[in-house]
């Protein structure tokens, strides 16, 4: 059958769940626990945390590179993927608008709001420093090739992988808690984002791993909403690490902007349920 926007049909073929996932977990935890456990030899020597800075990249690049491998024996999924990967034509202004601001304007907004409860005006202040550091890489750099790199393997094979066994809601929910728990090695990695936040206190690492449902839900509606847009999920992405790291969010601001997005990812769901419940249509139309 040939495969259009609205044809359901090629979901099917991403049927290597099971293996894509168990790689996708397996081969970075090892290179992060490495990574972890090197990092902390002589915390005063940068050489060390520059070499665990090389062997987590080596880490990020694998669900990337298992996504392209799997893809890569399937005609009918390289033609979907590239498809996919510039399909700006039909694609609404609005949707890349959403993309680009609806991250910014939560933090900022959680900003405002923190300011009524006594927080401090300076986390609008646009500092030039960031809230970790990364070895041999700049932070920018990994602010924009992180997101690249888990988005080519989440959006090329991981999501589309799980839709086609569940509806999108279950599918962004249990993407959501595999994604927190394929984060956790990370914190084991001195001074790295995930670790920073372990060490700043138990409720912030909660915080973390709760604000990670409703951002796959937000990005999963992004996603759909583009006809399964890789690019739209790369630049929401980016937007949330950057315009986190852009300002100097209190801690406890980026809770505030958690509930903002639970609330946001609410409305969403509610307003978009055929989407999110309806196994009628595993690609629907772009809108």
């Amino acid at each position: 059958m040939k495969t259009t926007e609205s044809s359901p049909s090629v979901i099917y073929n991403y049927k290597k769940v099971k293996t894509f996932y168990l790689l996708s977990t397996l081969i970075p935890w090892l290179f992060w626990f490495v990574a972890g456990y090197v990092s902390w030899i002589e915390p005063h020597q940068d050489i060390f945390l520059n070499i665990a800075s090389v062997l987590s990249f080596i880490g990020l690049l694998a669900p990337v590179a298992i996504s392209f491998f799997l893809i890569s024996k399937d005609s009918a999924l390289r033609k979907d993927v590239m498809g996919r990967f510039f399909n700006f034509k039909d694609v609404k202004l609005r949707y890349f608008a959403l993309a680009c601001l609806i991250m910014p304007i939560s933090i900022m907004t959680a900003q405002a709001i923190s300011l009524l409860f006594g927080y401090s005006p300076s986390q609008f202040i646009i500092t030039g420093n960031f809230t970790f550091s990364s070895g041999i890489f700049p932070v920018w750099f990994l602010l924009i090739m992180a997101p690249v790199f888990e988005e080519l393997a989440w959006h090329s094979y991981g999501t589309d992988s799980l839709r086609r066994r569940f509806n999108l809601f279950k599918t962004s929910l249990i993407f959501g808690i595999y994604w927190g728990v394929w984060h956790m090695p990370l914190s084991s990695i001195r001074d790295y984002y995930q670790s920073n936040i372990v060490e700043s206190g138990w409720i912030y690492g909660v915080n973390f791993l709760v604000s990670i449902v409703p951002y796959v839900l937000i990005m999963n509606w992004l996603y759909y909403k583009t006809g399964r847009n890789i690019i739209i999920t790369i630049i929401f992405h980016i937007t949330a690490g950057f315009f986190n790291e852009l300002f100097a969010p209190h801690p406890d601001t980026k809770i505030i902007q958690t509930v903002l997005l639970l609330i946001l990812a609410v409305v969403i769901v509610i307003k978009d349920k055929n989407l999110f419940f309806n196994n009628d249509s595993l690609q629907p139309r772009i809108q």
